[in-house]
Formats: C-alpha cells, structure tokens, sequence
C-alpha cells in the first residue's frame, strides 16, 4: 500500500469491526468506506481539490477520522490544526461546533463544524451534508510521494505514512484479527501511522481511546499502558504488546 487512500477499497468493505471510537461505538470496515467517500464528496463540494490542504481537529473520532481518509482520497493533504488552518488559508477547516464558533475564517476557507448543528449561516454542518453526501467513490489521481499530512515543521507524504503503517505492521505482526488502540491525537504523525493506518491495513481494529496528552495512561498500578497498544481481538487492557511510533517512523524514512 502506497496511498492513504487506498483504505477505501472498495473491495475492503466487511461488517468487521473497524473503529472504536471513544464514546465506545463499533464503526465497521463498509461504514468506515462508505462514510469516507461522502467526506471525500462533502470536501469537494467544499471546494477541495489535489493539492487543497484541509485542518482538521486534532482529537480522535469517528468525523476527524473520516475527514483525514476522504482528503488523503482526493490528494489533500491535512492539517491537524485548525487554528493553524486559519492563519494559513486552507481551503476548508473542520472543528467541533464550539471550536467552529469562534473562528475567524480567512477569505476562500470553508469553516465544517460537527458535534450539532452550527449558529453561523456561513459554516458548514458536517454532519448534516456528510449524511446527505452521495457514497459514490470520488475521482483521485495521488502520487504516492504527495503530501499526506502537514505537520508542524515538516510534511509526511504518503509513502512516508504507509512505510511507517508497514513497519509497525511487521513489528507487532498486526492482522485482521488485530485490536490497536491509540491513546495520542492526530497531530502525532507517526502515531497515527503506527495506530490507525497500520490497523486499518490489515483490516484490523483500530481503537481510539482519549489522547493522552503527551502523558503515556497507566493501568491504575503505575504501569504504562503504552501510546500505541497491540492485543489479539479477545484480550482487555493492558494490551500485552507496545508500539514505539517514533522509532518506526525514522527506521522506514
């Protein structure tokens, strides 16, 4: 796998569980692609285009999840960042409602808010338009060496991401039958290579539990529970094997 955007297959959709999101709910593997071909269509419809960079809000989520698929399907990179999306302009910025509310839009950038319905007639209700959104599979023509992700200091490509997602794959020998839980925000590159995209791969299970905020979450005994775990499908915290996403990330560059 060279694109990110190779995770909406078609031909990958199953009524396997493909997403815990943090409130608990299983999202599977056809929702997950059916849903990223509406974010992909949404973000069109919001003037998105190959090469159009999209904020997204950082937290883990079933929405940020499927905003950071349907970009990476028409070649937009993303931002975890939506307040850095203003400053810079970027085509369309996604956030919580609350968020949403207090941002002052650059001209040409779209403001998506999701989590209600917003109060500004000129912000986008995600829900409501990804809802409605035809689930056709969007037009797309991505190298793997284009911009995937932008982060602060650098950007990822694709490749960079996939060869990351590969590394962690081989490391933990992930498959279908694979529970990975994330425990760190979108805005951690390499960890959302090591936790959603290498999970996603294999058709495993990506499980999105709330970021630790720089702090690795213990078991109640003071023993790490690791921000990127491993466990079979059928075993509960603490998950028995632990990703280093940093060392991955550099070992595949």
């Amino acid at each position: 796998m060279d694109l990110v955007g190779d995770l909406l297959a078609r031909d990958r959709r199953s009524r396997d569980a493909a997403l815990v999101t943090p409130d608990g709910r299983e999202r599977t593997h056809h929702d997950l692609i059916t849903n990223g071909y509406k974010a992909a269509n949404v973000l069109r419809y919001l003037g998105v285009r190959a090469g159009a960079t999209v904020a997204v809000d950082p937290t883990p989520g079933f929405h940020t999840t499927l905003a950071f698929l349907g970009a990476a399907a028409v070649g937009a990179p993303v931002r975890f960042d939506p307040e850095a999306g203003i400053e810079a302009g970027d085509r369309v910025v996604l956030a919580p409602v609350a968020t949403a509310a207090a941002l002052d839009p650059a001209p040409g950038t779209n403001i998506a808010a999701f989590g209600g319905a917003p109060d500004r007639p000129d912000t986008t209700h995600w829900e409501q338009e990804l809802w409605s959104e035809n689930p056709g599979t969007p037009p797309s023509d991505v190298d793997p060496a284009d911009t995937a992700i932008v982060g602060p200091g650098r950007e990822f490509s694709h490749r960079e991401l996939c060869s990351t997602a590969t590394a962690a794959v081989e490391a933990v020998e992930m498959d279908a039958e694979t529970r990975v839980v994330l425990r760190r925000p979108f805005s951690d590159l390499p960890a959302v290579a090591a936790g959603l995209v290498a999970s996603l791969s294999v058709d495993g299970t990506a499980v999105l539990a709330p970021p630790s905020d720089g702090r690795e979450a213990d078991d109640g005994d003071g023993e790490s529970r690791g921000d990127v775990a491993v466990a079979p499908a059928d075993t509960n915290v603490p998950e028995p094997r632990r990703v280093d996403p940093a060392t991955l990330a550099s070992t595949a560059e």
